[in-house]
């Protein structure tokens, strides 16, 4: 089927999450926990879930005893090697209690804009899925240097529903939908629906996010739902501890509608 509305969020066949650092790291890393709840409350209605998730940097930070993220490429890399593992360990932890086991996927934005590594990725991918895996995605911030200093996930989880066919994309954040203007300043209004091909004229979108560990705002989220939507994928960005609604196809968050289909 084709995912048109938030009405049909709960019979998706294939969606993709992406959750940023801000939401799973440091003091927010207790919402691991529900937000995986939510993964498998969709795996268990039959759904195939990949989970794009940041956070590797963010994660490592303690353990090299940094108290901010590094700006040097080398540290990052250095606290990307060392998050990475101690991250997918607590998505696991989580996701025993289901019985789900995950997969972990690497990739950079490179690997799915040329054809070898696309079309490997896509089948791995494809595989993880077909054996009911769940993927979690994360860009392979200890051998990226460009990516790893200007890229965002936002955009890698785009191209990876574009990848494989997903139906849904759900970026999560800290902040619960879109706004016209930054939510923290007076009159700024909620959206709830865009349009295919709306440019959103009129909309103040910042370009940072709210916390320190992450490197995207809703500047990347919306290029990244663009990208999803022309892909055929319908796009709801709203904020992680919301998760749940948002699969369930609560009316939250702000929808974007997919590219009309061809024909």
């Amino acid at each position: 089927m084709t995912v048109r509305s938030r009405a049909d969020v709960a019979s998706a066949r294939r969606i993709v999450v992406k959750v940023g650092s801000s939401s799973i790291s440091g003091e927010n890393a207790g919402q691991i926990a529900p937000l995986v709840d939510a993964l498998a409350a969709a795996h268990a209605r039959g759904t195939e879930v990949v989970l794009v998730s940041s956070g590797a940097i963010a994660t490592g930070m303690p353990y090299l005893r940094l108290d901010s993220r590094p700006n040097d490429l080398a540290t990052q890399q250095a606290a990307a090697s060392v998050g990475q593992n101690l991250l997918v360990v607590r998505y696991q932890d989580a996701l025993d209690r289901f019985d789900i086991i995950a997969g972990q996927v690497l990739l950079t934005a490179s690997d799915l804009e040329n054809e070898t590594p696309r079309l490997n990725a896509q089948r791995a991918m494809d595989r993880l899925l077909a054996l009911r895996i769940l993927p979690i995605v994360n860009e392979n911030d200890t051998v990226a240097t460009h990516e790893i200093r200007f890229g965002d996930n936002d955009r890698l989880a785009a191209l990876v529903a574009e990848l494989i066919g997903a139906e849904l994309l759900v970026l999560l954040s800290d902040v619960d939908a879109l706004y016209t203007k930054p939510p923290h300043l007076e009159g700024a209004e909620r959206i709830a629906h865009v349009p295919h091909g709306d440019e959103l004229a009129g909309v103040e979108i910042g370009s940072v996010g709210r916390a320190g560990v992450g490197t995207g705002g809703a500047e990347t989220k919306v290029s990244a739902a663009r990208i999803a939507a022309d892909a055929g994928a319908a796009v709801l960005i709203t904020a992680t501890p919301l998760v749940a609604d948002a699969l369930a196809g609560a009316e939250i968050g702000t929808w974007f509608d997919p590219a009309p289909a061809a024909g």
